[in-house]
């Protein structure tokens, strides 16, 4: 979950190397650092704890003529987010970053404690440094030693080492995280994301697993896990998917929400001839995928990637007519599931970088499953993995709680769903729904309008300490992402249950100080959805309602409410509702004064199980 950047070439290397760690701050930010090699070969570092902006002061205590360079961003594992856990390690001539975790640290740092090391830290990267400078000492070859220290190594990580002997050479290793490689003209960059690298170079190579080398100016040179030397043809980025400025929004997360309309609208007519009724499969990542041989569906995701798997779970399995399991990325594997060729796994993430989520992909895939992952970024590993990919072209995502990428997220699985069965020869309503996919846009356009009506709402709520979400069917994982959305951001303690639930334990909680944003709008539950509003009424509860325009009745039992235009599909409704309760989570939260952008404790792209 860290971010790396590593550069090497002719130019001043300080700006370059920080610009690149601004860009991938949202993998982490607990500390940061960055280690140059001067003039006389020697390494230099700086340190600090906290943001980025804390390390920028530190820089003029650097070598500012230094061409080679490491930078870190850290996601605190092991050891708390101090200076001396902060990145790069040094020690013995040589200079370390990570981002990974080791599950051997423990043994391996015994074994250095043996032989006389001394640590300065509690990180389990100290300990790669340890391990690589003895097996160094050993041979003075450091190709040899990376091949060694491999060996020793259990867990994931992407690893830049400076080595003094060699100071205009940058080598590099990948197990597990992510690394990129950027080719430059006199230069070259390495980093965990394309994005850092991508303002200098276009033409990159994606590390796979196993493969390592070292970087000069002029040269980069590839290695497998044996040492064998490899060749690989650096692709292109399309510099498109590469804009991450904030548009005059104050914050990401409210760029990324108002971005949500022109977003689907893309995503419809790059997936969907609305005219013609007919499905793109080739963008859908179908035409990798033997439909005739599903005879069931696993769903797996992390956190709001998982929800979005549960509404897919109400949309898939009556319109495909096949069983649909949604897990958690984390659990799948452990509990070894019945996988067999007739499995499609459809595995969902942002990043595609993902840690579970990649390892259950690779799980189901051992076994014989088919899989189709659901991914925004290009080129990640997931869909590197997969059989088909289903692209969301959302495009960058830097406020780390999940916005359009949710909903896209929800509007890929509704439309591969439909294709599904279309190429099944299911009976399906083709032309309400392209009739609902067409309206979407707009619809969720007003919802993003009621912007203002929220921000005055969220000033009666910025003070509780708890909140409860309900709704039902599809809703009720919207419920769950609203209350995920309002504990990330604000801090506020939120649970999302569906309505049906209440009854059976949380209404316990339910008094006069207990606000619940009921989500109920006009479609088969609502009479349902009615009843438990009125439970709670009845315990004094707050509602807090999001429905349907001029729906009256619910109205008139809320102290506060929302109403939204309705879809003719109740599955992209769930789109429509949730778009107030990202709104409310991020004036909340700004009138708390949190960090929306960038919440305590998390980080954008989970590459640690």
């Amino acid at each position: 979950m860290c971010g790396i950047v590593g550069y090497v070439g002719s130019r001043e290397c300080l700006d370059i190397i920080f610009e690149g760690l601004a860009k991938l701050e949202y993998r982490g930010y607990d500390s940061t650092g960055l280690a140059v090699v001067g003039k006389d070969s020697k390494i230099y570092i700086e340190k600090s704890e906290g943001k980025l902006s804390k390390l920028r002061p530190l820089l003029k205590n650097l070598p500012q003529i230094a061409s080679v360079g490491l930078g870190h961003t850290r996601w605190a594992t092991h050891g708390a987010a101090t200076t001396a856990n902060a990145h790069p390690h040094v020690a013995d001539k040589l200079a370390i970053v990570h981002n990974g975790i080791i599950e051997n640290f423990r043994e391996l740092k015994a074994e250095c404690e043996a032989k006389g090391a001394q640590f300065k830290s509690q990180t389990d990267t100290e300990v790669i440094l340890h391990v690589l400078i003895d097996l160094y000492k050993n041979n003075r070859d450091m190709k040899k030693t990376l091949l060694s220290l491999r060996e020793k190594l259990h867990g994931a990580y992407s690893l830049g080492i400076l080595v003094e002997d060699e100071p205009s050479t940058i080598y590099f290793v990948k197990e597990g995280s992510p690394l990129v490689l950027g080719y430059g003209e006199g230069e070259n960059f390495f980093a965990s994301d394309a994005l850092a690298v991508v303002e200098h170079t276009r033409k990159v190579v994606f590390l796979k697993d196993g493969e390592m080398g070292r970087m000069t100016p002029t040269s980069i040179e590839l290695w497998d896990e044996e040492g064998t030397s490899l060749e690989r043809e650096p692709l292109t980025l399309d510099l498109s998917s590469f804009h991450i400025g904030k548009s005059g929004y104050k914050h990401f997360m409210l760029k990324e929400i108002h971005e949500q309309p022109a977003v689907m609208a893309k995503t419809i007519q790059r997936l969907v001839d609305v005219d013609k009724g007919t499905f793109n499969e080739a963008a859908l990542g179908l035409d990798a995928i033997d439909v005739t041989k599903i005879k069931a569906i696993h769903i797996v995701g992390c956190g709001t990637a998982y929800l979005a798997g549960v509404i897919g779970k109400y949309i898939l399995e009556p319109i495909v007519k096949v069983p649909v399991q949604v897990e958690l990325a984390s659990e799948f594997r452990y509990r070894d599931p019945w996988l067999n060729e007739g499995t499609l796994v459809i595995p969902i993430t942002q990043s595609g970088e993902t840690a579970d989520t990649l390892a259950s992909l690779k799980h189901a895939m051992e076994k014989g499953c088919q899989s189709l992952a659901i991914c925004n970024v290009h080129f990640a590993t997931i869909p590197r993995t997969a059989h088909g990919t289903l692209y969301m072209e959302a495009g960058p995502e830097i406020g780390v709680a999940s916005t359009k990428a949710f909903t896209s997220q929800v509007l890929c699985l509704y439309i591969l769903a439909h294709a599904l069965a279309a190429k099944l020869k299911h009976d399906i309503p083709v032309s309400s729904v392209m009739e609902a996919l067409k309206a979407l846009p707009p619809q969720v356009e007003h919802g993003i309008g009621l912007g203002p009506v929220v921000e005055k709402i969220s000033q009666t709520y910025y003070e509780v300490q708890n909140c409860i979400y309900i709704g039902r069917a599809a809703n009720s994982s919207i419920a769950l992402e609203g209350a995920l959305k309002l504990k990330e951001i604000s801090y506020i303690h939120a649970e999302g249950y569906a309505g049906g639930e209440l009854k059976h334990g949380p209404i316990a909680l339910i008094d006069q100080h207990m606000p619940v944003i009921a989500l109920c709008p006009k479609d088969r539950h609502y009479d349902k959805m009615m009843s438990n509003i009125e439970e709670v009424r009845a315990r004094e509860g707050k509602i807090f309602g999001i429905g349907a325009l001029g729906d009256l009745k619910f109205q008139s039992i809320c102290q506060d409410f929302i109403g939204l235009p309705q879809s003719s599909d109740e599955f992209l409704q769930s789109i429509i509702n949730v778009i107030p309760l990202q709104l409310f989570a991020y004036h909340v939260a700004c009138k708390r004064g949190t960090d929306v952008d960038q919440p305590r404790n998390l980080a954008k792209s989970v590459t640690v199980e």
